[in-house]
């Protein structure tokens, strides 16, 4: 179980405690007292939960149903998303989900190709992964030269330079059926050629980073239940070199 998990958790626990001492003394405690002509205040204790609970409920509300942060931990993004940026993740977008466990509360969209998506690893849940949207559920998808066809379209490439100092991994614009992006290619790595048909309820996922991601090429699809929401935007990004923040990135919607 991870710290994410454990922290839904403890929040969703959290928010109930403090929930009942406020239901408690606003519909039961206030009016005892008022009818012993008491304080009109509690005692500290429920005074300190009932003032803590609508803190509580509403970060409750924002990191269970709206946004939550997600640290990016590898290159396998680069360069859309590099190692050190802090991202928004929109968790409603794709239909609200229960704050602990898989079950949906209300089915609202679905993911698009070219989405960036964070997602449960389904060879272990307890990680979470950040890739982009490349099949949809029931899409054909065919790698091969490193050159990528979905449903019988090639996927729109042009050179855009080197990306590093030692001259070999190439930079390519990709148009994703409108979604506009960079990728990273290493033309000195042997292409990963495969053909494959998304099965229902399955998406399949890939790194912008083509040559140095870990994604659907090499442990399969994700289900429909793993995901967790879009990736929006980049809220800060902490440059661990320099030690110091990229303020450039800071602000930079996630396409």
């Amino acid at each position: 179980m991870n710290f994410a998990v454990i922290f839904n958790l403890l929040l969703t626990v959290l928010t109930a405690v403090t929930g009942l001492f406020w239901l408690a003394d606003r519909y039961w405690l206030a009016k005892r007292r008022a009818a012993a002509g008491g304080p009109a205040r509690p005692g500290p204790v429920f005074e300190f939960f009932r003032g803590l609970f609508p803190v509580i409920a509403a970060v409750f509300v924002v990191r269970s149903f709206l946004f939550e942060p997600f640290r990016i931990p590898s290159g396998s993004m680069i360069p859309t998303l590099h190692v050190g940026d802090f991202i928004l993740v929109n968790k409603f977008g794709y239909g609200l989900r229960c704050p602990v466990g898989d079950c949906k509360l209300v089915d609202i969209g679905a993911p698009k190709r070219g989405d960036v998506v964070v997602f449960k690893w389904p060879k272990d849940p307890s990680m979470d992964f950040i890739k982009r949207v490349i099949g949809l559920p029931g899409d054909e998808i065919r790698y091969v030269d490193k050159v990528l066809t979905v449903n019988g379209q090639t996927v729109g490439i042009e050179p855009a330079g080197l990306y590093a100092d030692d001259g070999i991994i190439e930079r390519r614009h990709e148009d994703f059926g409108g979604v506009k992006h960079d990728i990273l290619v290493n033309p000195e790595l042997p292409a990963r050629d495969f053909e494959f048909k998304v099965p229902d309820g399955q998406y399949f996922m890939m790194g912008d980073n083509r040559d140095g991601s870990n994604d659907s090429r090499y442990w399969g699809t994700v289900p429909e239940a793993n995901l967790k929401g879009r990736a929006v935007v980049i809220w800060m990004s902490w440059n661990g070199e320099r030690l110091r923040p990229e303020l450039s990135r800071i602000g930079t919607l996630i396409r």
